[in-house]
């Protein structure tokens, strides 16, 4: 399958499965809530499994992908999701009991967690030699589903009961699924492996484990999106729920409209450069938080992270793919999505404490930049180091040395 033909297909699939997630699971809570009076407590411990159960997904489908091939768990993981999306609106629909849907919901999890690694493989493995460009796209295809599902989910949800938005979720997920059945085929470097020792093939390896090490911190600072910004801007500087929603907005646009051309742009630098720029835009647009006080300015701050989100994003995740052997591509993959999921969710918790203990807006907003700014200064120095991650030639080259030794 051609790389040109290929890459739009997954594009096109992210997208549909994306709008399909987001359609539908921000009205699981009100769901549970509303009409089957579950406590609010008890639907957030659930939500924080969810989480634990995407990052499980993770390590299952980067070792599906390089023991039965990338395509083959990509497939499977549709396949359940649509069963799984399917079986949530039927237990909807006839009032089923809260324990299932909830199993249900943790398996929608597991299964979207699942299909990233082979995703990022497919990728990795058919734009070889431009995968800044091919992982832009990608997001380009998510953040426009993440942008449209909530709104089509709303406009919906004013006419239809809830369980039918998990329907047409499993079926928007039915065309992923048969998107990708007859347009992508296996690229041309996966192969497959079936060594029990090799499961833990990314954790051996130190220069891979030193480059996620670096990330985290910028994967801690990512994590504010949601939680601790949202109610950092409502209940501590003022803003309605709605420009909320409007910042979050603005980063989906920009991400649609600007990734991909800035992925061109800067395809010529280094990727340590790119990692540092990156990691620095994204404390400078959180440290402004502490100082902005007026929609308008937040609008700029939040401009100002999502450029260090669309430089950080798909150079860490080249980076991770071309440090990668390629019979172990998937493994990596998985464990840089793993450690990735684990920093949102620990950024997250750590931010809510921040909230609580740190009174001051700067205080609180330097303390969670201080993190960037330390990944920023670490990428810098990393690259000059010889057994840097960042050093390290592009994976055909490798595989090349590897035949003749």
């Amino acid at each position: 399958m051609a790389p040109k033909r290929a890459l739009p297909l997954l594009m096109a699939a992210q997208l549909v499965t994306s709008t399909g997630f987001s359609l539908a699971l921000p009205f699981l809570s009100l769901y549970l809530v509303q009409q089957r009076g579950v406590p609010m407590a008890l639907v957030g411990t659930v939500m924080l499994g969810a989480a634990f159960a995407g990052a499980f997904g993770q390590f299952v489908g980067g070792e599906g992908a390089d023991r039965l091939g990338r395509r083959h768990t990509l497939l499977g993981a549709l396949l359940v999701r649509v069963a799984a999306f399917a079986g949530l609106g039927t237990l909807m629909a006839l009032s089923g009991p809260v324990w299932a849907i909830v199993l249900l919901f943790l398996l929608v999890r597991v299964s979207g967690g699942m299909a990233m690694p082979p995703v990022s493989a497919l990728v990795a493995d058919h734009m070889e030699h431009n995968r800044m460009e091919g992982y832009s796209l990608l997001r380009v295809g998510a953040n426009i589903g993440w942008g449209a599902g909530p709104a089509l989910g709303g406009f919906l949800a004013t006419f239809l009961p809830y369980s039918h938005l998990f329907l047409l979720a499993s079926g928007a997920t039915a065309l992923a699924f048969l998107l990708v059945l007859v347009g992508v085929r296996e690229g041309k470097r996966a192969q497959t492996s079936t060594a029990t020792h090799e499961v833990f093939a990314a954790l051996r390896d130190r220069r891979f484990l030193a480059f996620l090490a670096l990330c985290f911190p910028v994967f801690l600072v990512a994590g504010q999106l949601v939680s601790t910004l949202s109610v950092f801007t409502v209940e501590k500087a003022g803003l309605s729920p709605a420009q909320f929603g409007s910042l979050l907005t603005l980063n989906g646009l920009l991400v649609a409209v600007a990734q991909y051309p800035l992925a061109r742009a800067t395809s010529r630098l280094a990727r340590h450069r790119l990692l540092s720029l990156g990691a620095l835009l994204y404390g400078l647009g959180y440290l402004s938080f502490g100082w902005v006080r007026t929609f308008p300015g937040m609008l700029g701050s939040m401009t100002v992270v999502t450029v260090g989100e669309m430089l950080f994003a798909p150079s860490s995740l080249a980076v991770a793919a071309d440090v990668a052997p390629a019979e172990h591509r998937g493994r990596y993959l998985g464990a840089f999505g793993l450690v990735e999921s684990f920093g949102w969710s620990a950024g997250s918790f750590l931010g809510g404490l921040l909230l609580d203990f740190i009174p001051s807006a700067p205080g609180l907003w330097g303390t969670v930049s201080s993190w960037a700014f330390l990944a920023a200064v670490l990428f810098g120095f990393a690259a000059q180091g010889r057994h840097s991650p960042l050093q390290l030639k592009p994976t055909r080259a490798l595989d090349q040395e590897k035949r003749r030794t």
